[in-house]
């Protein structure tokens, strides 16, 4: 199966907040779609292993702040490419609460939507969730942020990856990849430039060296 065929499948780019347990957190996504009306329902798709998924099922709101072209790979870096576990994602950073006291940004996006889910299914490595929008609004006229645009005009271009060095300044061996997204970690020197990642599904450019 020539999977770059499915390269060609058009998507948006999205953070996704939520608030569980007196904590407020937020991931990128770039899966969402109107499934139905009346009532209207969306449908988002999570990775399994982000805290912004366990936390919707546990709290079962979200609100979506759909990203325009305006947004930065600052904002892309600090929501997608670090954890809720390690990090207040929020510290320092300008944030508004829905109606439902979910987290969403006005700044660097075009629309909010407010959800609350009445389905979710397990799809092996993500989670799909089902949600009936509770409120919408539009927030500026800017033009939404497609994953196609963020790759060729936002995304930084990947470099080569340079060796580590110890203590001693001595050069260290690259023990392995690690994919920036996710956490996982693909064992072995070389990465082949084609690999994509078994749990998110990103691609060579979005992993980093970690070293023996």
């Amino acid at each position: 199966m020539d999977t770059k065929a499915l390269y060609s499948l058009q998507y948006g780019v999205f953070m996704l907040g939520t608030k569980a347990g007196g904590k407020i957190n937020a991931c990128i996504t770039n899966t969402c779609f109107q499934a139905a009306n009346g009532p209207t329902r969306i449908a988002i798709s999570v990775i399994k292993q982000n805290l912004t998924c366990q936390m919707i099922e546990e709290s079962g709101a979200f609100a979506l702040s759909v990203l325009d072209r305006s947004c930065s790979f600052e904002t892309i870096k600090r929501f997608g490419y670090q954890s809720g576990r390690d990090a207040d994602k929020f510290a320092g950073f300008e944030y508004e609460t829905a109606q439902n006291g979910c987290p969403y940004i006005s700044k660097e996006a075009c629309a909010v939507i407010e959800a609350k889910v009445c389905n979710k299914l397990d799809l092996g490595t993500h989670m799909l969730f089902i949600a009936e929008v509770t409120e919408a609004k539009v927030l500026g006229n800017g033009e939404p942020l497609t994953y196609a645009y963020y790759q060729s005009n936002v995304k930084p271009k990947a470099g080569s990856a340079a060796g580590g060095t110890g203590a001693a300044g001595e050069q260290k061996p690259i023990k392995g990849w690690r994919c920036k997204i996710c956490g996982y970690e693909f064992t072995g020197a070389e990465l082949p430039a084609d690999f994509e990642c078994p749990i998110c599904g990103h691609p060579a450019e979005d992993f980093e060296p970690f070293y023996e």
